[in-house]
């Protein structure tokens, strides 16, 4: 018997925790420090993670409450992430089908893959921005690295990645695969 596939909206929300660990260690005078993203500071990356995923959710007929990342955006996004496991609780929502860009889908599977790259890889953005040193799992490069492989050149869209740069000489894996998302990384 095989064993069970895991859940894509579980998969997502363990995603959500070390975003959240990360945010919680910004310090206040950081969050308006640039990030990796080409003219986006800290704050700027964490309020795409929280748009993106309202809008998404939004166009599924998910209503997430707006979040204030201007005074606190740590307690914003813990607000959001909060939201985020109420509503996806709800295997309904998390099961809901619709015609998405590569085809026929559900919210969770396109919250995992599309949206779970973007917790990921903006995790290290904002950890970056913020001066710490944020080293990403063997299992989360591995997962960044098959969702930025199933992309094929829809990874370089406008608003996705930027365009690959060239990886030090020495880099690591993570270092490597940072670099094929068009940043910079030592490693």
């Amino acid at each position: 018997m095989a064993a069970a596939q895991p859940d894509p909206a579980s998969t997502f929300l363990d995603l959500v925790a070390p975003l959240t660990a990360v945010s919680d260690r910004v310090p206040a005078t950081a969050w308006d420090q640039p990030s990796p993203c080409e003219g986006w500071t800290a704050r700027d990356v964490l309020k795409h993670v929280v748009d993106s995923q309202r809008g998404f959710l939004a166009a599924q007929g998910v209503t997430l409450p707006e979040v204030d990342l201007w005074l606190d955006p740590a307690a914003g996004w813990r607000t959001h992430a909060a939201a985020l496991h109420q509503v996806l609780g709800d295997p309904t929502v998390a099961g809901r089908e619709y015609d998405g860009f590569f085809g026929r889908t559900t919210v969770g599977e396109t919250l995992l893959g599309f949206f779970g790259l973007d917790l990921v890889v903006h995790r290290w953005d904002l950890a970056s921005a913020a001066g710490i040193d944020e080293r990403l799992s063997d299992d989360e490069l591995t997962f960044v690295e098959g969702r930025a492989d199933s992309l094929g050149d829809a990874l370089y869209s406008e608003g996705v990645c930027q365009a690959g740069v060239e990886p030090p000489a020495d880099a690591d894996r993570q270092a490597r695969l940072l670099a094929r998302l068009g940043r910079r990384a030592a490693g």
